[in-house]
């Protein structure tokens, strides 16, 4: 089980130091320990509107995410706080609180319309938190989401370049909840109660008219209800008397407006509730060292001038993950085989079905550890290393049974040549007296156990390398006639020619349990890729059909307003993905070629 983070408090995850973003490598540290899945809930909003007090409570404290109480900004940049997650065991929530927008001392917007755009990026959960209600002037604060396509590229095509090019972007979109704070209107139209998110809906609906106030006006509401389908809203009533709001976090319960506390209680059961596990494209789940990655590649290319490119960032991630998905795999591998494997092996075709069990596993582990391995690249290193292995393994069972059955050899034939080097069988009748001897001594080496796979060739050039021994035992036996010595001589040769033969049948044996071991290993890792391709298939089928759902209905609410080119527009997007959704059904094409 994956152990849990216990921060004491928030850490500063980018800092913000005169206009430019750097990473803190004391958060990243935390986020490579966290193991777990992780929700990201990040809140943005202008300064001084209470966004530290709700981050807080959503980690359980009163204090913690500094507050403020003047009429500057005071977290500056994005800073981090990572809490076991109170519904969701297993999880680890992690909470950004962004520096106040519109601060008075930085003389633009750019660094927050970045600010704005890395909360979007790095959440699964977005609060966007205001003052007063949604009118003109509140939709005019948040022009950072009409920028949001010079900001983000989801893909790293030229032809693709903006998220609103892009039939996906639904996908790596974060839920969007606006926090509405110090509330006061009664929620009613045409003297009818409505809801919070009727309200949004309701701020949310398009003007007729292509005049540039009305394109003013309908801009950042079309880029909310484009971005954002899945929406939420809440209201808030003024926590305390205006004395107090300076020192809020000091003030107890009781001194706190009860509906504030109702509605501030109701915000965090709904965020802790229904906010989502950060996701990738594909379906992938986003843990602390993936979501540490996403922050280096993001603020890199915004450092570089470049736009953080969503495509890129999987892309990089995926390098570092593939990378080590084959390493784990590897160990895997060396770890199965170091257990099962004792040389020297008995049989080639032993070792090989040993190598192709533990290389089925070690492919089960890499397939289960990565993802978007364009090219099947990394697999294909995977497949070199595994037969690397292989081939090492077979070298090592080789090497150990010749050394095996060389020491064998010494040990059980020296005698032998220390009595041959006594004259003991340079005598009539010692030739038969040394071919006895040296069948005995064979049979003995046969029954030898453990000897592996080099066995008859070890034993057949011991013999041949004595050849000349035995030559001169045959010659200079008196007894032999010379037609009876010519005799033997063809037997013999006849005998080294039959072991040849079956020295290269069993050479060729081997070859072709190796070529076969190939054939399986490539099979295998065929086999395997396809079905994951086709789970990969089915989960992009899932968020695409999940896409187009949301389209059609963001298409008929657009009918039912009125705005027809904006529904044709729609149309057109839900057309490529319809498109998009085809290929996805089309079966594989070619053969996966792995080696």
């Amino acid at each position: 089980m994956a152990a849990e983070i216990h921060m004491t408090g928030p850490v500063s995850l980018i800092d913000n130091t005169e206009g430019q973003l750097v990473v803190n490598p004391e958060a990243l540290k935390i986020l490579s320990a966290v193991t777990q899945p992780v929700v990201v809930v990040a809140i943005v909003g202008l300064y001084r509107t209470g966004k530290s007090y709700l981050m807080n409570r959503l980690a359980g404290k009163n204090k913690g995410f500094s507050l403020g109480s003047t009429v500057k900004s005071h977290t500056k940049g994005i800073w981090m706080w990572c809490v076991p997650h109170p519904k969701k065991p297993g999880h680890t929530l992690v909470l950004l609180d962004t520096e106040g927008l519109g601060d008075i001392e930085k003389g633009d917007n750019e660094n927050d319309s970045w600010i704005f755009a890395l909360a979007i990026l790095l959440s699964s959960t977005f609060v966007y938190n205001s003052l007063g209600t949604i009118n003109q002037q509140a939709m005019d604060q948040l022009h950072y989401v009409t920028e949001l396509t010079d900001r983000i590229k989801a893909s790293s095509s030229p032809d693709n370049n903006y998220v609103e090019d892009s039939a996906d972007f639904v996908s790596f979109f974060p839920a969007f909840v606006w926090a509405l704070r110090d509330f006061s209107l009664e929620l009613k139209t045409d003297e009818e109660p409505i809801t919070p998110d009727d309200y949004l809906e309701l701020s949310l609906k398009l003007r007729k008219g292509a005049d540039i106030k009305s394109k003013s006006f309908n801009d950042p509401r079309l880029c909310i209800r484009k971005f954002f389908p899945k929406r939420k809203c809440f209201i808030f009533d003024r926590p305390a008397w205006r004395k107090n709001l300076a020192h809020l976090e000091q003030l107890k319960e009781e001194d706190l407006n009860p509906d504030f506390i109702e509605q501030v209680a109701e915000f965090c059961s709904y965020i802790l509730s229904h906010s989502n596990v950060k996701t990738l494209s594909g379906g992938i789940t986003v843990n602390g060292p993936r979501l540490e990655s996403l922050v280096l590649t993001y603020v890199s290319a915004i450092s570089s001038g470049d736009l953080p490119c969503i495509e890129n960032a999987v892309l990089a991630l995926a390098q570092i993950e593939n990378s080590a998905a084959v390493q784990k795999a590897i160990a895997h591998y060396d770890q199965q085989m170091g257990q099962k494997v004792q040389l020297p092996m008995e049989t080639l075709q032993e070792l090989l079905d040993l190598h192709r069990d533990s290389e089925r596993e070690a492919i089960e582990v890499f397939i289960r550890s990565s993802f978007k391995d364009v090219d099947h690249l990394f697999q294909k290193e995977l497949a070199a290393q595994l037969d690397k292995k292989r081939d090492d393994f077979c070298e090592q069972n080789r090497k150990a049974s010749s050394d095996r059955c060389s020491a064998l050899l010494q040990d059980i034939f020296s005698p032998l040549e220390e009595e041959v080097k006594e004259g003991i069988y340079s005598k009539p009748g010692g030739y038969r007296l040394f071919i006895h001897k040296l069948q005995d001594l064979k049979k003995k080496f046969y029954e030898e156990p453990n000897k592996g796979i080099q066995a008859e060739e070890m034993l057949q050039m011991y013999l041949q390398s004595k050849e000349s021994m035995t030559d001169a035992i045959l010659q200079t036996d008196q007894t032999l006639t010379t037609k009876e010595k010519e005799i033997e001589v063809e037997r013999v040769k006849a005998e080294s020619a039959q072991a040849s033969a079956k020295m290269l049948e069993e050479m060729q044996r081997k070859n072709e349990q190796m070529m076969e071991q190939k054939e399986r290993s490539y099979q295998e890792h065929v086999k395997q890729l396809t079905e994951k391709m086709e789970r990969d298939r089915a989960q992009l089928l899932q968020e695409q059909e999940t896409t187009l759902a949301l389209k059609l209905q963001e298409q008929e609410r657009l009918l039912k307003e009125g705005f027809e080119n904006e529904s044709r527009r729609m149309q057109n997007e839900i057309q490529i993905l319809r498109n998009a959704m085809k290929n996805v059904f089309f079966p594989l094409s070619r053969r996966c070629t792995i080696s």
